[in-house]
């Protein structure tokens, strides 16, 4: 893998993390399509180092104010927060969904690096989950915020969560999806899949990045690594501007086109 090869990727991470897209159907497809050598895995989540870094880059004064309202939360009224922009109780909220993805990425990582993997399956989802979104985004009630979401929420939203180790479904796709079934406003479904994104990407660099390290890491890496990050936060910045004027449609036609493109490569190689 070259450096131009490693930026490309890095690309399609950062987009693709935080767009209800799939970054890791991207990741799988682009050297499938081009016919480069597939990085694997361990790269992926080097590249989900660039996504952590933008995430938190955006939203490091949200965190603040989190960690600080849940002390408010453990102490009482002694250290209340004056125009708190969420509840005391969000941070357990996101313990809370974090906790079925962790569970299901570390019983099925093996099948996340083989049978997962496969064009039709990543076409399938792909297309089945961006439907799925079209409809909820035109047909739900839009009106609940953050600070309404209850532990059943949390629960549902970190459910679905899990099934994004599938290729093709997508974290941000399947969360925002659930958020917007449960009542979410467009904006506060995306900010609370953004937001939940910290502790699951964070597990994932904990658990694979030893690894990482151990092989080692080149001048791809970094760059994939900085363009994954400078990408990722250019993309939350502007999601959440873009959903609330023109609604996630958009995202279903683009999944429902790679599908068929696809489909189309497969039967034709």
């Amino acid at each position: 893998m070259n450096i131009f090869q490693a930026i490309v990727l890095g690309m399609l991470q950062g987009l693709g993390e935080f767009l209800p897209i799939s970054s890791t159907a991207h990741l799988i497809l682009a050297p499938w399509f081009f016919g480069w050598s597939d990085p694997g895995l361990s790269f992926d989540v080097a590249l989900h180092v660039g996504t952590l870094i933008a995430v938190v880059w955006f939203f490091w004064r949200d965190w603040m104010d989190i960690f600080r309202g849940s002390l408010n939360l453990v102490f009482h009224a002694k250290y209340k927060i004056q125009d708190a922009k969420y509840n005391s109780n969000l941070l357990w909220l996101l313990v809370i969904a974090s906790v079925p993805g962790a569970v299901f990425g570390f019983l099925l990582d093996d099948k996340a690096e083989k049978a997962f993997r496969n064009p039709l399956l990543i076409a399938f989802t792909l297309s089945v989950v961006g439907l799925v979104l079209f409809l909820v985004d035109k047909y739900a009630t839009h009106r609940k915020e953050i600070g309404k979401i209850s532990q059943r929420d949390a629960i549902w939203i970190g459910l679905s969560q899990a099934i994004a180790i599938i290729p093709g479904v997508s974290r941000s796709g399947a969360t925002m999806t659930t958020g917007l079934f449960l009542g979410l406003s467009r904006e506060q479904a995306a900010r609370f899949s953004f937001l939940l994104s910290t502790p699951i990407i964070f597990g994932a660099a904990i658990v694979k990045v030893p690894h990482l390290l151990k092989a080692g890491i080149d001048a791809p890496i970094l760059f994939g690594i900085l363009a994954s990050a400078i990408t990722g936060y250019l993309a939350i910045k502007y999601m959440l501007r873009f959903i609330q004027k023109v609604g996630y449609a958009p995202f279903f036609w683009y999944r429902l086109v790679l599908a068929a493109v696809v489909v189309a490569v497969y039967f034709t190689k």
